[in-house]
């Protein structure tokens, strides 16, 4: 018979497969299938910070400017940001998200989204709030 810890790891093992097919979605409805972790967290980067430069971009993920030029030209490509001048100052370019790259950088929590009505859809009322209560004591 299956072992306690072993019965959790093959539950979390199907709550990962489950979220990662949710977040296979969120990218296959932006077109990008093979978008990278580390590309994905560049567009996080830029989408919390709001109003970042390509100094500032650079500074923040201590990469030089030439490479977050190169990096940005891939993703204009991609069409996830596109460089907004800064009215005050036209030597100055914000970098901006599309649509698409807000989608991307908010992908995990889109995912995390979709498996939640996943779980909903199985659980009754009495389930959900057990589950929440469970899982609000670990820490």
């Amino acid at each position: 018979m299956i072992d306690r810890k072993e019965h959790l790891y093959v539950v979390f093992e199907n709550l990962l497969k489950i979220k990662n097919g949710c977040s296979c979605e969120v990218f296959s409805e932006c077109g990008l299938s093979d978008i990278t972790v580390k590309q994905i967290g560049y567009l996080k980067t830029i989408d919390e910070h709001g109003e970042v430069t390509f100094s500032g971009l650079a500074k923040i993920t201590r990469n030089s400017k030439p490479t977050i030029t190169e990096i940005i030209n891939k993703f204009v490509r991609m069409e996830c940001v596109y460089r907004d001048r800064c009215p005050d100052d036209g030597r100055i370019y914000y970098i901006r998200l599309t649509e698409k790259g807000q989608m991307i950088a908010r992908s995990e929590k889109h995912a995390l989204l979709k498996m939640i009505e996943k779980m909903a859809d199985s659980l009754d009322e009495d389930e959900m709030d057990t589950l929440i209560h469970i899982l609000s004591k670990l820490k």
